[in-house]
């Protein structure tokens, strides 16, 4: 046991007196006051070494800290913190060793200590357990440009009062930030230009995954939009996450929680807000670390599609077991001699229908299934 708490300088003198009067044995006097004999002789000997001062309490703490960081480097870690102040300690050390830091690399603990020393660091808020998400039935992006991801950040007023929509597009394997617009209105007219930007420059993606707003997607048949078409034209498949599952698109939701906090202020108005979201961009895809690509940025691990886009973007084809219509400038078809609305979205376009049985005929449009034409019935059937 330890020595008693009250008065233990007190209690030590006592000690030291018992042992020099050499009238109790040296094991008895170390049971008196419940300490072993080791440290009973420890003590003794620095007592004999040093007098009355060996007898005051020492610190515990350790003579040297092996893994303690020189003032240099935490200097050079204060100025990371400084410049980038929503980087915790992983994405500190993951940034130093980024900027070809050759040096013993501190643990991302000892970061920490060194940032709560200084303040620096807030508690983290607890949050409630929660199930994890299931990516079924969305297909995995195991390497670039199989799934791209596409969607607006919450919009928010500029100084100006004016809104600014930003629009984004990444991809989920590399976690590239292909788009980052900031635009007036949330339209397909809006929308166009940049994404026909992105796919000449990057090349076009399997896949395109975005949520069930326009103008990404409608209430028509096939959720089809006139923007959807021409992706569908392109052989760009459409990937819609459930209604109320921002997680099935988490990746990018990830990224917007980290964009919703560099455009906190708003810039005064649209141009300049651009050159912040594009300054985001820049910071984003070829300076900050990402953990789940092990603490590098997107841009080393992006790497453009084998797809070129097309100097033409032709009309789709159809094997030709497949009857071909043409949609009407008012969105109907004719068939054996009625006439069937399908889609304004499809105007002009020529859609396919595969016989199903004697009465029922399944409508496509490239190769996505938009519902079944029931000919007894007069009819459209959706799908799901």
């Amino acid at each position: 046991m330890p020595w008693k708490e009250t008065c233990l300088m007190d209690e030590k003198i006592k000690f030291i007196a018992m042992v020099k009067s050499d009238i109790y044995s040296f094991a008895l006097t170390c049971r008196q006051f419940d300490i072993s004999r080791k440290t009973g002789y420890e003590l003794l000997a620095r007592y004999e070494a040093e007098g009355e001062m060996a007898l005051v309490a020492r610190s515990r703490a350790p003579h040297s800290h092996p893994n303690a960081i020189s003032e240099a480097l935490a200097r050079k870690l204060l100025d990371i913190k400084a410049t980038h102040v929503r980087f915790g300690p992983r994405k500190a050390r993951d940034y130093l060793v980024n900027l070809g830091y050759r040096g013993a690399v501190p643990a991302a603990s000892t970061i920490g200590e060194l940032y709560k020393r200084h303040g620096l660091v807030r508690p983290r808020a607890k949050r409630r357990a929660r199930s994890a998400p299931s990516s079924e039935p969305l297909r995995h992006a195991s390497a670039p440009n199989i799934v791209w991801s596409a969607d607006f950040k919450g919009h928010f007023r500029m100084r100006n009062g004016r809104w600014c929509y930003p629009l984004t597009l990444s991809d989920n394997a590399s976690r590239y930030l292909l788009v980052c617009q900031g635009l007036a209105h949330p339209t397909a007219a809006a929308v166009w230009p940049h994404f026909e930007r992105a796919f000449r420059h990057y090349g076009l993606p399997a896949a395109l995954r975005t949520d069930n707003g326009a103008p990404f997607a409608s209430t028509a048949l096939g959720g089809l939009t006139r923007l959807s078409v021409w992706l569908l034209k392109l052989g760009i498949a459409l990937e819609r996450i459930a209604p109320g599952r921002p997680d099935q698109n988490g990746r990018h939701e990830r990224m917007h929680r980290t964009l919703k906090d560099h455009i906190d202020p708003p810039q005064r108005n649209l141009a300049a807000q651009q050159d912040d979201l594009e300054r985001f961009q820049r910071h984003y895809n070829e300076e900050r670390p990402h953990e789940a690509l092990g603490g590098v940025p997107p841009a080393r691990k992006y790497r453009t599609s084998t797809r070129a886009y097309p100097s033409r973007v032709k009309p789709p084809e159809y094997d030709s077991h497949i009857e071909v219509r043409r949609v009407r400038t008012n969105g109907q078809i004719k068939w054996h001699g009625k006439r069937v609305f399908v889609s304004e979205a499809l105007i002009g376009e020529p859609v396919g229908l595969r016989q199903i049985d004697e009465s029922c005929w399944q409508l496509l449009f490239c190769a996505m299934p938009l519902g079944v034409i029931n000919e007894r019935m007069g009819t459209i059937e959706r799908l799901g």
